[in-house]
């Protein structure tokens, strides 16, 4: 998660990270349910979530940087850009991470979307003629 950081920032001048972590967006908040409480639940939740896969890239790319050079200094792991197939891999990752912790707002979509009487309307058509 990258900070809305003034492109003219000294680079000399510490972060207040604490404080931009509490900085609010621009524009409305989206609001996904009726009870608000639910909502900032998701939001903790989804918080969890993005703290998590971004130590699971840092986990990646100490592991990638051990098994490459059997030695690691904190400038190496800072400096560290995935190549491509690393890229690839870890946005595999997310996604696939991201499904998971999503699932059951996905499952709950697509019940939705299918009522659980469906069934082809020709198969009915045959089954009620052989009664």
């Amino acid at each position: 998660m990258s900070a809305d950081l003034p492109i003219d920032a000294p680079m000399d001048v510490p972060i207040d990270w604490i404080g931009l972590a509490g900085a609010k967006p621009k524009g409305k908040r989206p609001y996904f349910f009726d009870d608000p409480a639910v909502e900032r639940v998701l939001a903790i939740v989804m918080a969890l979530t993005q703290e998590l896969a971004v130590t699971r890239e840092r986990l990646d790319t100490i592991e990638r940087l051990l098994e490459k050079n059997n030695a690691l200094s904190r400038a190496e792991l800072d400096a560290y850009a995935p190549d491509p197939t690393a890229a690839t891999e870890r946005a595999e990752w997310s996604r696939a991470y991201i499904a998971r912790v999503l699932r059951i707002v996905q499952q709950e979509m697509e019940a939705l979307d299918k009522p659980d009487h469906e069934y082809d309307l020709a198969d009915k058509a045959d089954e009620l003629r052989r009664q």
